[in-house]
């Protein structure tokens, strides 16, 4: 990963939006203790006190959701650092984590579930805790890409050696919201994945974002870029249906997707410009197409915005920016479309039939009075109808400029500014060369334009069997055999003495290898060896691996001399045990929704005596110290009911459709 220290554009917005995730942290306990006290307290004098307290935190709340967002839409960092005259493109911002220690979760595992010594296991451990943090700042390249890649397939891993659906790890995961800045912290590595997935996607867009759009190379970088983002956050729409952060929600996620294939598809249309646009009919007409397209699908996304429950949580900047986006691509439409009308009379020589044909494509309908045909040989009706295009075009320019000018934080961004006024100005220019004495019977209402493209905008999945990684915990044997949810024996030394040279059982399977027609009379039956043991170790040679001819040569090489080899033997599998850890989501006011974790009491610990749980009222340094402390209180409202949600069990291999 990139140097977590390093003064970039990047990191500085970064450590902005984690001092912002704490301070936010900090308000939302305040006021979640503030309301406990309004529910609990009759006091009429305490009652109005908190209230005002109430009134001061939720305040500091939205101005620290308004610097949030702010981060959001500081844009500029993003872009690539040449000169360009392009309308921004929004990328996302990397969800932040706390600092994960797997250590003694994994050692106490490692020794309790697969009887070896987690001590041996240090060096694995710190790979695994290393590349987490690294994850935290990944590089803004294919590089970054494919080490987050590398930690959630590692995360598989993890996943099916060490948790257990018998009982909880321990292991507390915290990941901030990328929109509202609240925290979200369960003990499920559900939410460790989906987390890092939204951080691939996010950094598809930064990729996308910083590509040099005054090259083709760039343009298809970015497009490809866009649309990768767009697959990897649909997959996690698709993977993890239940994710407890409004970021990850799936109507969420749902509008990032749009917006990131929006983004692809304002992309091609520069693609398709950056030669130049020529002025001839057939070219235009093109032109007048791909960008209608470009404005309709913003026009979509910004819909998407602003519905329920998106709206309360999606930076108000980006809804504008899309709306903005809509109206000067529908402009951009129109302007082509009247130069095509304007421009281009209709000549001797010129095929009446294409050019017909080619203009009809253009219009869902035509308006009463008007044919096609009579348009492109009427220079007057030709001329009217250019004119009423034009007149279109100037008022989606001033809509775009509005809508930019009432938005504080577009409104600072002068590459912004500067495109959507020199497009106006355009336009002005073009209207008044066609301006003529008789204009008052221009009456003709423009019709709208029929959107289509040559290049179809879709996802593209995740291809995760690109990145090989090696299981970091390879040496605990095959994880087909050796997994979390598998119980074990502990291992058990048989002692072999060769009775003429027979073994009195057979092996099979690949590894570890099986014991298979033991003799029962046998001296390693005596020995306590069982049909079905796993080998596990021969002359204290590591043999998980080793496969049945490896292993018999192993044997061999004894000679007659006495043997011994270490098996286990699978015991029945126990029932799930219920999640029992509570999410809390009572009552938080519309943006702002703190859903914690409480960790169960440590269960190896047989010694202590199980402290009392102490009210949400009395939470403190006291509380914090102990594992069972949650990292915030559940807000109450005066007057509401407490709302309690129950968690359902882990979920294991291949079943990820649920985080909680």
């Amino acid at each position: 990963g990139c140097n977590p220290l390093a003064e970039t554009g990047r990191s500085k917005l970064q450590n902005q939006r984690a001092v912002l995730n704490q301070q936010i942290l900090r308000a939302v306990r305040m006021r979640a203790g503030a309301e406990n006290l309004l529910r609990a307290t009759t006091n009429n004098k305490v009652r109005e006190q908190v209230l005002l307290e109430l009134s001061f935190v939720n305040s500091d709340l939205q101005i620290l959701k308004e610097e949030l967002e702010g981060l959001n839409i500081s844009v500029e960092v993003y872009q690539n650092t040449e000169e360009t005259f392009t309308i921004p493109l929004v990328p996302l911002g990397l969800k932040e984590t706390k600092e994960v220690d797997f250590t003694l979760p994994l050692k106490d595992f490692i020794l309790e579930h697969y009887s070896e010594d987690g001590s041996e296991y240090e060096d694995e451990i710190a790979d695994l805790m290393d590349l987490r943090q690294a994850c935290r700042t990944p590089s803004r390249d294919e590089a970054g890409i494919e080490m987050l890649i590398s930690y959630f397939l590692q995360l598989g891993y993890v996943e099916n050696r060490f948790f257990s659906p018998t009982r909880h790890m321990g292991i507390l995961f915290t990941w901030y919201d990328s929109f509202t800045g609240v925290p979200v912290c369960q003990q499920n590595l559900l939410l460790e994945k989906a987390s890092i997935l939204f951080n691939i996607g996010a950094l598809y867009t930064q990729i996308g974002t910083r590509c040099n759009r005054q090259t083709q190379t760039g343009l298809e970088n970015a497009v490809d870029a866009f649309q990768r983002a767009a697959g990897v956050l649909s997959y996690l729409k698709e993977t993890f249906t239940h994710t407890p952060s409004y970021d990850m929600s799936p109507a969420m996620l749902n509008v990032l997707v749009k917006m990131m294939l929006a983004q692809a598809q304002e992309c091609v249309f520069e693609q398709i410009g950056l030669p130049g646009i020529r002025n001839e009919f057939f070219t235009l007409v093109k032109m007048t197409q791909e960008v209608a397209k470009v404005g309709e699908v913003y026009m979509l996304v910004n819909t998407a915005m602003n519905q329920e429950p998106v709206k309360e949580n999606i930076p108000y900047s980006w809804s504008k920016l899309a709306q903005i986006k809509s109206d000067h691509y529908k402009a951009l439409a129109h302007y082509f479309i009247a130069t095509i009308l304007c421009d281009h009379e209709l000549q001797y020589g010129d095929d009446e039939d294409q050019q017909e044909k080619a203009l009809a494509q253009l219009y869902d309908y035509m308006p009463e009075g008007l044919m096609v045909l009579t348009i492109l040989k009427d220079k007057v009706q030709r001329k009217q109808l250019g004119k009423s295009h034009l007149r279109k075009a100037i008022v989606y320019h001033e809509e775009a400029l509005r809508v930019c000018g009432l938005c504080k934080k577009l409104r600072n961004i002068d590459v912004l500014q500067e495109v959507l006024t020199a497009a106006h100005k355009r336009s002005l220019l073009k209207y008044a060369q066609q301006e003529t004495e008789d204009d008052f019977l221009s009456l003709i209402q423009a019709p709208d334009i029929l959107p289509k493209t040559e290049h179809k905008i879709e996802t593209i999945a995740p291809q995760f069997s690109k990145v090989k990684v090696k299981d970091f915990f390879h040496r605990l044997g095959p994880l087909a055999v050796f997994s979390a949810k598998q119980r074990w024996t502990a291992p058990r030394t048989i002692r072999i003495h060769h009775e003429a040279g027979e073994l009195g059982f057979s092996l099979k399977g690949g590894s570890p290898v099986q014991i298979y027609c033991l003799d029962p009379v046998c001296s390693a039956a005596k020995m306590g060896l069982k049909e079905g043991d796993y080998i596990v170790s021969v002359g204290g040679v590591d043999c998980k691996w080793l496969g049945v001819n490896e292993v018999l040569e192993k044997f061999k090489s004894v000679g007659e001399q006495p043997l011994e080899m270490e098996v286990i033997s699978c015991q029945d599998t126990v029932a799930s045990m219920h999640n029992k850890s509570a999410t809390y989501s009572v009552g938080m006011q519309k943006t702002y929704s703190l859903i914690c974790l409480a960790m169960e009491e440590d269960k190896n610990d047989q010694t202590k005596k199980a402290p009392l749980k102490l009210p949400f009222l009395s939470w403190g340094t006291k509380n914090r110290q102990k594992a069972a402390s949650t990292l915030c209180l559940p807000s109450a409202v005066a007057g509401s009911s407490q709302i309690k949600k129950k968690l359902s069990p882990f979920t294991l291999l291949n079943t990820e459709g649920s985080l909680y």
